[in-house]
């Protein structure tokens, strides 16, 4: 079978962040016009054109990257209006008083991270310039205030914790087999796995790519699986080859439960209803949940309480996990991942044997 390419490569945002970022609020984005005005001065015969070009304007962020940025932009414009102060036009010593209240605890019922105020930021520049206006994050301002909160409240990034082979085989063993939902789940996981996949991609994947490049499609060859992709860096393939046995394959996963749930156009991983197989695509929080919750089931990390447990795991720990276990060259895992550089690879690669590479003895010491 031969190969389809994309047609093009549009680069799209991600929300499935491991490290920093509290988790916003969804709530519905809206989009101002990118010029700052309405479509409703324009000849009828712009009308539609003005309409297309709203949608590309929609569709240069992910959905999730928007309900983000808009929660953020209400979180800012709240705090400005209990200031007395002006949301608009963007003043760097506004902002600047804006970021330490995040810091301090004074624009929320706690104090915010580091990472999850410079999110803010990007939130708060993206939404100037959807307005029209000019923001400059280097001001002394903003700039000076946040070096002293890194600083001053800095610490080493959380992450969650991977989930290695043998502890996936004990996951898998809790689900149900003769269920789809059982079915839908194994192959979620050892996929997700093998392929190193984000959340979002996993749950993006439709049949064939003409089901409408949500975010992306598969094709099965002799050997294995292809994933096309499209991630944060655009598009990518991934290869997921057969595994040793049918019982830990992923590429069987798959296939059973596309199968029993007669699945051939459209979404792959779908919500299972009433023993039925429904039309709706999975959201991304649904790996989350089987990640964390068949990791408690297997009594993963069973020296930690119940509480640290469920803290540890989330989809990220099945990408974790591949870059952890693949005793293989780095680039090969950094392709996999889809990584810029072996930087971000190496931050993925955590086992819970950390010495197993002694450099004091290699050395002659």
């Amino acid at each position: 079978m031969s190969k389809r390419q994309p047609d093009s490569s549009p680069p799209t945002d991600e929300n499935d962040r491991e490290i920093g970022a509290e988790a916003p609020q969804a709530a519905p984005a809206n989009v101002p016009e990118p010029s700052g005005r309405t479509a409703a001065g324009l000849p009828a015969h712009l009308q539609d054109l003005a309409q297309t070009a709203r949608d590309y304007a929609k569709a240069s962020s992910s959905g999730n990257t928007r309900k983000a940025y808009a929660a953020d932009w209400r979180h800012y414009s709240a705090w400005a209006r209990r200031q007395n102060l002006p949301a608009l036009p963007p003043d760097p010593q506004v902002i600047g008083l804006y970021v330490a209240a995040c810091a301090s605890g004074g624009a929320g019922p706690k104090p915010c991270s580091a990472p999850t105020i410079e999110r803010r930021l990007s939130a708060l520049m993206w939404n100037f310039a959807q307005r029209g206006e000019t923001f400059d994050r280097s001001d002394r301002h903003v700039a000076t205030v946040l070096a002293g909160i890194r600083r001053t409240h800095g610490r080493p990034p959380v992450q969650k914790e991977a989930v290695l082979p043998e502890d996936l085989l004990a996951m898998i063993a809790t689900l149900d087999l003769g269920d789809l939902r059982g079915l839908r789940d194994r192959a979620i996981l050892l996929l997700g796995f093998a392929g190193g996949l984000r959340r979002s991609e996993i749950v993006g994947l439709d049949c064939r790519p003409e089901d409408g490049l949500t975010g992306g499609w598969i094709e099965f060859f002799d050997d294995g699986l292809l994933l096309t992709l499209r991630g944060k860096t655009g598009w990518r393939e991934v290869e997921i080859g057969r595994g040793s046995s049918d019982a830990t394959c992923p590429v069987v996963a798959l296939e059973t439960w596309l199968k029993f749930g007669r699945i051939s156009v459209g979404p792959l991983f779908r919500r299972v209803v009433g023993g039925k197989v429904g039309a709706d695509r999975l959201t991304d929080k649904h790996v989350a949940r089987v990640v964390k919750r068949t990791a408690l089931a297997a009594g993963v990390r069973g020296d930690l309480t119940e509480g640290e447990r469920g803290r540890k795991f989330s989809g990220h720990s099945l990408r974790a996990g591949l870059a952890s276990s693949a005793e293989v060259d780095e680039r090969y895992v950094q392709k996999q991942l889809g990584h810029a550089s072996a930087e971000m690879t190496r931050r993925y690669q955590r086992r819970r044997d950390r010495f197993r590479v002694n450099l004091t003895k290699a050395a002659g010491l």
